[in-house]
C-alpha cells in the first residue's frame, strides 16, 4: 500500500475484513479479494522510520500497537484500534412475542470520545409500534454508556423482522455494536458489526406453564421459553425430589445432561415416576460414549451418531396424527423453514416398540433416519426423546422450532396454567 493510500486511510475504523458486512449462509463477504487468505486486517496506523547510513537513506515502517501493564502478564502489547466515537447494541438477540402485548426492549449507548451528545431511536416497520420515539444522551467522559428501556407492541400478524436501533449524533449516524475477542492463542481483534435483534411475532400457543431444567452442558432455552410465557424454573440434579418434581407440569433435561450430570443417575426412578403420574419429560440430545446411566429412558432405547447436517433436509410426518404435532400448534412443513447449521444430531438407532417415531429425515443421498424425534407414552405421562437442535434453533428465533418444543412440552396437559 502507498503511503499516501495508508494515510488517507489511518483513521478507517479497525475490524476483521471478513466481519465487515453481512454473510451469506456459511461463507463469508469481503468486498476486497486481495484481502483473502490473510489471517487478519492490514493496520493502516503506521509510523516511517528513515535511517541514513554512509547517506544512502533506509526506510521502514511499524504498525502502532497499545502497551499496557497486565496484573498476569505484566508489559503487554495489543493492535491499536480505531472505533467509532459511539457504538449501539441490543440486550437480547432474539425477542419472541407470544401475544399481541407489548415487551421491554433495552438499548444500549456506549461512547468511546468524550463529549457526546445525540439520540438513538428503534425504527419498526408498519404495524409495529415503539415508544417512545427516541431517547437523548450526553456523555461527558469516554467510556460511559447507558441503557434505554423502548417499549415494543408486535404486529397482530405472524411475522419476523430484523431491527436496527440508530444512533444520531455529530450529523452522523451510527448502527454499529462492538464486540472485543481476546484469547491467548489468537490476536485481539474489535468486532464492529450491525447492531441487529430479531423480532419475531409468533402463533403460538403452550399448555406448559410450570416448567422444570436441568442445565446440560449448556444452552440458552430456559430464557426461550420464558418469551413465550412459561415459568421456568432451573434445578440441580441434587435437589430434585418426588416433592419438587410435583409442583411442575414438564421437565427438561439440557444438552449432554446424562453425559454431564452425575446424579442424575441416582434420580432416574423419580424421574420416570413423575411421568408415569402424569407428568412430562424432554430429554435433549446426549452422545452414547460415557451416559451416566444406562437406564436413560424408562424403555429401552440406543443412542448412535447419527445426525443431519443440512438444515433445510426434508423433514417427512411419519405420525401426522399424533398430538405431537397438532396440539396445541398445528404443525406443517413451514414451520421446518429457516432452521440453522443442522437439523439434528445424535439420534437414536434402535428403541423399544412404545416410542413412536415422529418424523423421517436424512441428508442428501444417505439413508432415512427416524429417531430425531421419539414419544413414548408411560403410565399417564409422556416420556420425549429428541435429538433436534432446539439448542441451536430456539436462541435463533427460529418460530416453527419454537411451535413444535411448544407442543413437546405441553404433551398430556390441557391450556390452564
Amino acid at each position: 500500500m502507498e503511503r499516501n493510500q495508508i494515510q488517507r486511510n489511518c483513521f478507517a475504523n479497525t475490524a476483521p475484513y471478513w466481519l465487515t458486512q453481512k454473510g451469506s449462509l456459511g461463507t463469508y463477504y469481503v468486498e476486497d479479494q486481495n484481502m483473502i487468505g490473510k489471517p487478519e486486517s492490514d493496520r493502516n496506523l503506521k509510523v516511517f522510520f528513515t535511517i541514513n547510513i554512509l547517506g544512502n537513506p533506509f526506510t521502514f515502517e511499524k504498525n502502532v500497537v497499545y502497551k499496557y501493564n497486565s496484573p498476569e502478564n505484566g508489559e503487554t502489547y495489543r493492535p491499536l484500534e480505531i472505533v467509532p466515537p459511539l457504538t449501539v447494541n441490543v440486550k437480547e438477540a432474539v425477542y419472541v412475542f407470544a401475544t399481541n402485548k407489548p415487551k421491554e426492549v433495552s438499548v444500549q449507548v456506549h461512547a468511546w470520545a468524550k463529549d457526546q451528545q445525540g439520540s438513538v431511536v428503534l425504527p419498526m416497520p408498519k404495524g409495529w409500534t415503539v415508544t417512545p420515539d427516541k431517547f437523548d444522551f450526553s456523555f461527558k467522559e469516554k467510556g460511559e454508556n447507558k441503557s434505554f428501556v423502548f417499549t415494543v407492541t408486535p404486529t397482530s400478524t405472524p411475522e419476523e423482522i430484523d431491527v436496527t436501533p440508530i444512533i444520531h449524533a455529530n450529523d452522523k449516524t451510527y448502527t454499529d455494536a462492538m464486540i472485543n475477542i481476546q484469547y491467548d492463542h489468537i490476536p485481539y481483534q474489535t468486532v464492529l458489526m450491525k447492531a441487529e435483534a430479531k423480532f419475531s411475532r409468533l402463533n403460538i400457543q403452550t399448555a406448559a406453564h410450570r416448567v422444570a431444567y436441568v442445565a446440560g452442558a449448556g444452552d440458552e432455552i430456559p430464557t426461550s421459553l420464558r418469551q413465550i410465557g412459561c415459568t421456568v424454573e432451573i434445578i440441580k440434579p441434587e435437589d430434585i425430589s418426588e416433592e419438587k418434581l410435583s409442583t411442575f407440569q414438564t421437565l427438561i433435561l439440557g444438552v449432554r445432561a446424562y453425559n454431564t450430570e452425575e446424579n442424575l443417575k441416582y434420580k432416574q426412578a423419580m424421574i420416570f415416576d413423575f411421568v408415569k403420574k402424569g407428568g412430562t419429560v424432554v430429554v435433549q440430545y446426549n452422545v452414547s460414549n460415557g451416559l451416566v446411566t444406562k437406564e436413560l429412558a424408562p424403555y429401552p432405547l440406543t443412542l448412535s451418531r447419527n445426525r443431519v447436517t443440512v438444515e433445510e433436509a426434508e423433514m417427512r410426518f411419519l405420525a401426522p396424527d399424533h398430538a405431537v404435532v397438532n396440539t396445541p400448534n398445528k404443525l406443517t412443513s413451514k414451520d421446518f423453514e429457516g432452521w440453522v447449521q443442522e437439523r439434528g444430531l445424535y439420534f437414536p438407532s434402535e428403541w423399544d416398540k412404545a416410542f413412536v417415531p415422529i418424523f423421517s429425515c436424512n441428508d442428501p443421498g444417505e439413508t432415512p433416519l427416524d429417531g430425531s424425534l421419539l414419544v413414548a407414552q408411560y403410565g399417564e405421562g409422556y416420556y420425549i426423546y429428541t435429538g433436534l437442535s432446539f439448542f441451536r434453533e430456539l436462541p435463533a428465533g427460529v418460530s416453527g422450532a419454537y411451535r413444535l418444543f411448544a407442543n413437546l412440552i405441553s404433551l398430556g396437559h390441557d391450556s390452564k396454567p
